[in-house]
């Protein structure tokens, strides 16, 4: 193969982008890709949409105090000791048997008492009130809204970073719509359905931040 200054390429691979998506038919080839990087890069954050397996990036320092951030203040809210939960990622499927044929695995997600999911111990089966997505370079989690909606969540919360926003989605006739948006400039502050909170983006010394009020106490965290 030449390339385009006319020199010889040693492989097609000169051409072809790396941060391309890859999609891989080969059973046996696919088996070997798997094992080898669950031995070098194992990343718990993997899902697995329809019988595909979805690799998500891994999450960097920034994201993990977000989740870390958004927890704390969910936390505070919630009853745990009436069977409130709180969880800084999970997985959530649409069945109980063969559960890992299609799952999501939100960054934090909130199951209220009052909510009829069933706890499985390796995964949820139904839903949470409230799900928060972090986006990561790459990713869109917008892909994810019909499935959040057919296992009945209530409440979900996109977090962009680039530029950075707080999308608010609300379960709406089977369907999870859009309701409001909050960034850096419009100074829109989003209001919870399901949790006694305001979001509200601000900005922070190295990045933007996520400025949490209680509507009722008016206490106030940040993630």
């Amino acid at each position: 193969m030449v390339s385009a200054s006319g020199e010889a390429s040693a492989s097609p691979l000169h051409f072809r982008r790396r941060d391309m998506p890859v999609v891989i038919y080969d059973p046996v080839y696919e088996k070997h890709v798997r094992a080898e990087r669950e031995r070098l890069f194992p990343n718990p954050r993997d899902e697995v949409w329809d019988g595909v397996l979805v690799m998500a990036p891994l999450a960097n320092n920034e994201h993990q105090l977000l989740v870390m951030g958004l927890c704390y203040a969910f936390a505070s809210v919630v009853d745990r000791d009436g069977g409130d939960a709180v969880l800084p990622g999970c997985n959530v499927s649409d069945r109980d048997r063969g559960w890992t044929e299609n799952y999501r695995e939100p960054d934090v997600a909130v199951y209220l008492a009052s909510n009829s999911a069933k706890n499985s111990d390796t995964h949820w089966v139904g839903g949470p009130d409230v799900a928060v997505e972090v986006v990561s370079p790459g990713e869109n989690p917008r892909l994810k809204l019909d499935f959040y909606a057919q296992v009945s969540t209530r409440e979900l919360l996109i977090v962009e970073r680039d530029p950075w926003a707080v999308e608010r989605y609300q379960l709406r006739g089977g369907k999870l719509v859009l309701v409001e948006t909050a960034d850096a400039a419009n100074g829109t502050v989003l209001t919870s359905s399901v949790l006694p909170l305001t979001f509200e983006l601000r900005a922070g010394a190295t990045r933007p931040v996520i400025r949490i009020v209680h509507t009722q106490t008016g206490q106030i965290w940040t993630a």
